[in-house]
């Protein structure tokens, strides 16, 4: 049964968990008094949709339903989860937990995008107190996984760890707060270098472009993968932390910052600080920087996909939990199911050809996997080497296009492992690649047969897919007209 999702707060962060629950395949209702919520959600919704998918090896689930409600009452009853993302205004939080819980469910589990609030705080004067827990995000909720979880004592176990498991399922990486704290973990970080940054523009040392150049051309770029400790271990060489610390620890007491002091955001500041950004990033709107983040965040996560570490990791983790697909070797193998990512396009706005390959190559892999040809196949010292490759391209595709991949093993003998891919968007077929393998030896490096498991799983695949038709455009070579 389709879970439901109430977002109370329709702005940059409660959209971005519109789409976010939207997308892993919740239905979703939004209430919001502003009259422009509705436009301001459905543009968010046009960045997630051709971001977020990409980042999944998988094809994600169908898409819920989404509906804009004219009441509280309307949005939150029935629900499952409701994220309240309204201004951080302690009073107006509990006024508004205190309407909600007038006609949530008691089960619901009540989250709220605070950034600064404790629990304990926000559960004061609520009907059910043990219902509401902090779930902070960041922007983009569609496309960074970390949401920091804190419970307060009020809280059973067993509600936190709903919380912790509903987050998961929707591709989150839910960080449990150890401790109530104000700002939480991350915030508290966020804020210590903006007070600084605040005064550095104040003071005349540096422009908002200068220090932004710091950041992103620099430490951002460690910190993206590594974050701060790991990278100050590899700082202190050889010895790790304690080297860095015995290092640069005396640079502690040095007066480098001023971050506990803060700045009066006088007019004259915060007139410096609006003009310098304007000269620095006016020349384009919040959506086109938005659509450019976007598309800088997906081509960095999926690199850090690719090696496994930090939130690739994590994204690996999500698309692992994914419900394992039943393949049925009578007919062509739908072997990938996937969308395609925004760092796929070229400078056509269409998939570049290289991934088709990239594509072809995942479909290979995927029936690799399925033969028994795994990664402890191959650590035991046997894979497949492909020795020639013809791809077709037929069809343009767009990013965060929905796209399959059709294998038809055309023959799996001996040392021989011939495979035929269509790809398609829905019914229109795009490309086809062929390609031809030889089982070998990684210790030799030469072609050996395949024995056991392997040959005999290859043999009756490639025996099933021989009662079908051969495929138009197999066994051609390039240019070759249709016969």
């Amino acid at each position: 049964m389709t879970k439901t999702a109430a977002i109370i707060g329709g702005g940059v962060i409660g959209g971005g968990w519109a789409a976010r629950f939207l997308l892993m395949g919740w239905n979703v209702r939004v209430f919001d008094p502003d009259p422009e919520a509705e436009r301001k959600i459905t543009e968010v919704l046009e960045n997630a949709r051709a971001a977020m998918p990409g980042l999944s090896d998988r094809m994600l689930p169908d898409e819920g339903a989404l509906s804009f409600c004219s009441s509280i009452s309307s949005a939150v009853k029935g629900a499952d989860w409701i994220q309240e993302s309204v201004p951080e205004r302690q009073e107006l939080k509990r006024t508004l937990f205190q309407k909600i819980q007038a006609h949530c469910d008691d089960n619901a589990i009540i989250g709220s995008s605070t950034s600064g609030f404790m629990p304990s705080t926000l559960q004061k004067g609520a009907t059910r107190g043990s219902q509401i827990v902090v779930t902070h995000p960041f922007n983009p909720v569609y496309l960074l996984p970390l949401v920091e979880l804190v419970a307060s004592p009020a809280n059973p176990p067993d509600l936190v760890e709903r919380a912790e498991e509903t987050l998961r399922s929707i591709g989150m990486y839910p960080l449990k707060v150890r401790a109530e704290i104000d700002g939480h973990i991350a915030d508290r970080l966020l804020e210590a270098v903006w007070r600084e940054a605040l005064w550095l523009v104040k003071d005349g040392i540096a422009t908002t472009a200068e220090i932004d150049e710091a950041i992103r051309m620099g430490f951002g770029l460690r910190w993206a993968q590594m974050g701060l400790f790991e990278t100050y271990r590899i700082a202190g060489g050889e010895a790790g932390m304690a080297q860095f610390l015995a290092q640069f620890g005396p640079c502690l007491k040095l007066p480098w910052t001023k971050l506990t002091d803060v700045p009066d955001l006088s007019e004259a500041l915060i007139e410096k600080i609006t003009s310098q950004s304007d000269e620095q990033s006016g020349a384009h709107s919040i959506r086109e920087l938005e659509r450019q983040r976007d598309t800088n965040l997906v081509a960095m996560m999926r690199a850090l996909k690719w090696a496994d570490w930090g939130a690739g990791a994590h994204l690996n983790i999500v698309d692992a939990a994914q419900p394992a697909p039943a393949w049925d070797i009578s007919k062509p193998i739908r072997i990938i199911q996937r969308a395609v990512p925004l760092d796929w396009t070229d400078y056509n706005g269409h998939m570049t050809e290289a991934r088709y390959l990239h594509a072809f190559a995942e479909a290979t892999d995927r029936f690799m996997e399925f033969i028994g040809c795994d990664s402890d196949y191959i650590a035991a010292g046997q894979s497949f080497f492909t020795v020639e490759t013809h791809i077709r391209h037929l069809d343009e595709v767009l990013a965060g296009a929905k796209i399959h991949i059709d294998t038809q093993c055309l023959v799996g003998k001996g040392k021989k492992m011939h495979l035929f891919h269509r790809m398609y968007e829905g019914d229109r077929l795009l490309a086809t690649g062929e390609h031809m393998l030889l089982h070998v030896s990684l210790e030799t490096r030469r072609s050996v047969l395949p024995t056991g498991a392997i040959k005999e799983k290859l043999e009756q695949i490639a025996q099933a897919h021989a009662a079908l038709p051969w495929p138009d455009g197999a066994g051609r070579a390039v240019g070759q007209g249709a016969k």
